[in-house]
């Protein structure tokens, strides 16, 4: 326990240390969101956020274990942090220059790819088409659900460090060093980051950041391994990844329903909706905070739960997410037109 210990606190503090001196850089860059009629903020705004937690993650894990000494993790090491910097990269890039959402999907699938190579790939399945159909789906599915998270400040980062969170006591739990000692250093990051980009933020992660974060919850929920595999255990990083899951479905189906296209942004993510119904920004990223909890509580119950519990509880949880989703569509009006993409 000791090492995962000086792992967060490393990443921690590179993090605090670090996300300002990149705030500043980012500035003298012109590497800035720039304000205008359809967002909030009212000043120029620092992008390199989602950088600061990169090599906060980075530099823990390789200061403070040895991961190559780590029996057969070599390769999977590897692969995820290969996709996860190509997912930082595309990020930095789409910050700056932006770019067409085909080229942004066919890098995530060449990121995927290199998780499917080191190994990590989805097995509870009996077809091995399925399981690499599954394992992309899931890959790129998270990947940018975390990235339409990124829509209020605090938001994302908040949501992530509550499934790192989880993710390391589930790993713990099992004995899984590689999962243990990457949510540990990515709850550490993501943590050290918030304190600048709580409302009002003074840095904003960026896709370089959200599709990190992403990317790499969606590698961890992939390596974790139980008993019953196949049984009741598979819903378990379902059930942590929860809230960015229904978020991505909500908006999804309201912009089908709206015929508006998917990748467009606009204020119809699950934070507007709270905020529209009365909550401030603040309430309404404590409450999702709260419900990503909740989500991952219900994780921590399926580790035990027999078959029927399992699927009892599964299907509870699908169906109060169908009900919430149909009355928050059915409450929402559609954003003002000047309000789209907002933060």
């Amino acid at each position: 326990m000791t090492v995962y210990i000086l792992i967060f606190f490393s990443a921690l503090l590179i993090s605090l240390a670090g996300t300002p001196l990149l705030r500043r850089t980012a500035l003298a860059m012109g590497f800035v969101d720039e304000p205008e009629p359809r967002k909030i903020h009212q000043s120029p705004i620092p992008l390199l956020g989602g950088l600061a937690i990169y090599l906060a993650f980075i530099a823990a894990l390789f200061l403070v274990r040895d991961m190559a000494e780590l029996p057969g993790y070599l390769g999977q090491l590897l692969g995820i942090l290969g996709g996860a910097t190509a997912c930082a990269l595309l990020g930095l890039w789409d910050d700056r220059y932006g770019l067409n959402p085909l080229i942004k999907l066919l890098v995530e699938a060449l990121a995927t790819a290199m998780l499917v190579w080191s190994g990590i790939r989805v097995e509870f399945l009996h077809q091995p088409v399925l399981n690499l159909a599954v394992t992309y789906l899931w890959v790129m599915g998270v990947t940018n659900a975390l990235n339409f998270m990124d829509n209020m400040d605090g938001l994302a980062g908040s949501v992530a460090s509550v499934a790192a969170a989880f993710f390391f006591l589930l790993a713990t739990t099992s004995g899984q060093y590689l999962v243990a000692s990457m949510s540990a250093a990515l709850l550490g990051a993501c943590l050290g980051f918030l304190r600048y980009n709580f409302y009002r933020a003074t840095i904003f992660m960026g896709d370089a950041g959200s599709l990190f974060l992403g990317f790499v919850l969606a590698a961890l929920g992939i390596k974790l391994r139980f008993e019953n595999v196949d049984i009741v255990t598979w819903m378990i990083p379902v059930m942590v990844l929860g809230l960015p899951i229904f978020d991505t479905v909500l908006v999804t189906l309201s912009r089908l329903r709206r015929r508006v296209p998917i990748y467009q942004g606009s204020t119809d993510h699950l934070s507007h909706r709270l905020v529209a119904l009365g909550f401030t920004k603040r309430e309404a990223v404590f409450a999702l905070s709260l419900a990503a909890m909740t989500f991952g509580l219900g994780s921590l119950f399926l580790l035990k739960a027999s078959i029927l519990e399992g699927y009892f509880t599964g299907a509870v949880v699908a169906a109060a997410c169908l009900a919430a989703l149909v009355w928050l569509e059915r409450r929402w009006s559609g954003p003002p037109p000047d309000q789209e993409n907002r933060r």
